[in-house]
């Protein structure tokens, strides 16, 4: 029997996480690790890589995205620059609603799951774990931030599935803007009457 385990270097992952944003020949642009199965990039080798990249460790600084999530994001973006928006940052993997629209009716469908799959489940993992720990946090009477406060309201009108998802889409758009601003997320503090309809 074969064993199917790859051993790697940490001499074999320098440079650091830019370049691993870098276009690579035969890959459409993205790191041979991104788009394979679970594991590709060794936890040890993510690690010393988003230590010596100040935008993995703004990624990191956001709610649900952790060390697999922001290396594979530095790796399967170069510049962020390059998206006009975080909605179509979000776009990018596949976040936003399908849109139906006939004259002055619009509607929202699905999230289109297009762009990259694997990133695309990293974030969604991510929002319901975010979402879980806030529902944990509102039955204990605990105080939440803005963003926590919001994807339990959209969970309470929605689904919990839906909320997840729309979650996902909002941490791709704050982690485009943390990137291109090159600060860490700042959670803020919701607003008493938004707290209020929460804990309703």
């Amino acid at each position: 029997m074969y064993s199917n385990t790859v051993q790697v270097s940490l001499d074999d992952v320098k440079p650091p996480c830019q370049e691993l944003g870098g276009p690579i020949s035969g890959s459409g642009g993205r790191h041979p690790a991104v788009g394979q199965a679970p594991g590709r990039l060794p936890e040890l080798a993510a690690g010393q890589l988003a230590r010596q990249s100040p935008a993995c460790e703004a990624l990191s600084s956001v709610p649900g995205i952790g060390l697999l999530t922001s290396t594979a994001m530095v790796a399967a973006v170069r510049d962020p620059r390059s998206f006009d928006s975080g909605r179509r940052y979000a776009s990018f993997f596949g976040l936003t609603p399908r849109e139906y629209s006939s004259g002055q009716h619009r509607y929202l469908g699905r999230i289109s799951k297009r762009g990259d799959r694997y990133i695309r489940m990293l974030l969604t993992h991510g929002a319901r774990s975010v979402l879980r720990a806030a529902t944990v946090a509102r039955r204990q009477g605990r105080k939440l931030d803005r963003l926590r406060t919001w994807a339990l309201q959209v969970q309470d009108r929605t689904n919990h599935n839906k909320a997840t998802c729309a979650l996902a889409n909002k941490l791709a758009r704050i982690a485009w803007a943390v990137w291109v601003k090159h600060e860490r997320f700042q959670s803020a503090e919701a607003h008493p009457a938004m707290a209020a309809e929460t804990t309703a």
